[in-house]
């Protein structure tokens, strides 16, 4: 298996990022489909295909290549014991975000069912898997190699979160300029959190679950 410079591992890193930022962000202004389409065909074919010919102009090889962004079974119950923890924590702030948002109306009157809680979580399962083996699998995991810090590729790469969450924050989710700020902080945090636990266990079912307590409440509440 070739091994990839750190430098050359962060510019691929860039560059991905570029292509997803560009292509994700237009779509999400000009476009708006159900979100079982957005979430469960179209990006993962674009961020995960994407993420597929990266890896292979790295030369990782398939099973190397899932390895290196955190399919892999070490830390199994480390990752499942932080991403639900932390996780807890953050669907909480989720709830109570939206309950202010929504002028604190209470739950029973969204009209929750079975059908609904199960869909919800399914859908932010399945984006959470596409968002988070490409953020923090991939480009964590190369800003950490080139920068040899991993709080400063937390950072940046977090910003990167908020960056490319802006559209649907202002064009899908409709909040107005002044609760931006506020959410793209609570994005930017959550991020941070993300990465944390990534960090932490090397294995990208911790960040997994850690979005899909945070985006659940969102979907619902939507």
């Amino acid at each position: 298996m070739q091994v990839v410079k750190s430098e050359n591992s962060l510019r691929n890193a860039l560059t991905l990022y570029a292509i997803l930022l560009v292509i994700w962000g237009f779509y999400r202004i000009l476009f708006k489909l159900p979100d079982y389409i957005e979430e469960l065909v179209f990006k993962p074919l674009l961020w995960l295909g994407a993420l597929y010919l990266f890896l292979q102009k790295e030369k990782a090889g398939p099973v190397g290549g899932f390895a290196s962004v955190g399919w892999t079974a070490k830390n199994l119950f480390n990752s499942i014991y932080l991403g639900v923890g932390l996780g807890m924590v953050f669907a909480v702030v989720g709830i109570i975000s939206n309950i202010f948002k929504y002028e604190s109306i209470a739950l029973a009157n969204f009209g929750f069912t079975a059908n609904s809680l199960l869909g919800g979580l399914s859908l932010s399962f399945i984006t959470a898997v596409s968002e988070e083996t490409v953020f923090r699998g991939y480009f964590l995991s190369r800003a950490t190699k080139a920068l040899k810090s991993e709080w400063s590729a937390n950072i940046l790469v977090s910003f990167g979160w908020v960056l490319i969450h802006l559209p649907v924050l202002f064009f899908v989710y409709d909040l107005s300029l002044s609760e931006l700020p506020a959410r793209a902080l609570l994005s930017f945090v959550f991020s941070l959190g993300a990465g944390f636990v990534y960090g932490r266990t090397g294995n990208i079912l911790a960040p997994v679950l850690l979005n899909v307590f945070w985006s659940w409440p969102i979907i619902l509440f939507r």
